[in-house]
């Protein structure tokens, strides 16, 4: 996405609450699905749509903190030496992260976060050797990881060549080393892990020229998409 601040849309005035209404319409997303994931590679722009669906609907919003790795940076410089600190990194962080969403459950709160943890054994595959991720696979397990299943994933999805794109554009001084051979095999790796997924109801969503974050009309757009959702699996893109 671009390192511009992002036209916002307008906010809807309260809370969630405040905007649902009776009878089989529903005004909002959050009406049918009250834990929303945004998923999908580096760059494409999950954390920035996670943003704004928060904002526009007044929700809980829960998201990664890459920044907070100290191995990440390393990782895109040598990825052989620094992945299997990486990961665990980010196993632990996604055990505390998977605490806060199960709190907020509990209150019947709606949510909107950006990461699946579901997703992490795709990242495993791809940077461990196969020693070191049968060391992660125990240590996970032995962890009791029960995540709570979302109400509806968000994949967005876009070309590697988009994603470098968007990667460089934004300028994130650690993600200067990464390859564009990394995110090629990581956006094969996401189509590959959804094609299959099915533990949730999925929109998926190609951005290669739709743009929610910096385009408002866009982002209306995909909301009516996700309001007048309907089965378990959904595909939405715009022409070039």
């Amino acid at each position: 996405m671009s390192s511009a601040a992002p036209k916002r849309p307008r906010p809807l005035s309260g809370t969630l609450a405040s905007v649902q209404v009776g009878g089989s319409h529903p005004r909002t997303p959050f009406e049918r699905f009250a834990h929303i994931v945004v998923e999908g590679p580096i760059g494409v722009g999950k954390t920035s749509l996670a943003r704004a669906l928060a904002l526009r609907y007044g929700v809980e919003l829960l998201l990664e903190a890459p920044q907070d790795n100290p191995f990440l940076a390393r990782l895109y410089r040598d990825g052989e030496r620094w992945a299997f600190p990486t990961q665990l990194h980010f196993l632990f962080q996604r055990i505390d992260q998977l605490r806060e969403i199960g709190r907020t459950e509990q209150f019947n709160a709606p949510v909107v976060s950006d990461f699946l943890i579901d997703k992490d054994a795709l990242f495993a595959r791809l940077t461990l050797d196969d020693e070191e991720l049968a060391l992660y696979e125990r240590i996970a397990e032995a962890q009791s990881v029960h995540a709570p299943t979302p109400d509806l994933v968000i994949y967005l999805q876009a070309s590697a060549a988009r994603l470098v794109e968007r990667v460089a554009r934004r300028g994130v001084s650690m993600e200067r080393d990464i390859s564009p051979e990394y995110l090629d095999a990581l956006s094969a790796a996401y189509t590959r892990f959804f094609h299959h997924y099915d533990a949730a109801p999925l929109m998926i969503v190609n951005t290669d020229h739709l743009n929610p974050v910096d385009r408002a009309e866009d982002f209306e757009l995909l909301l009516e998409q996700l309001i007048g959702m309907r089965g378990r699996r959904a595909f939405f893109s715009l022409a070039g």
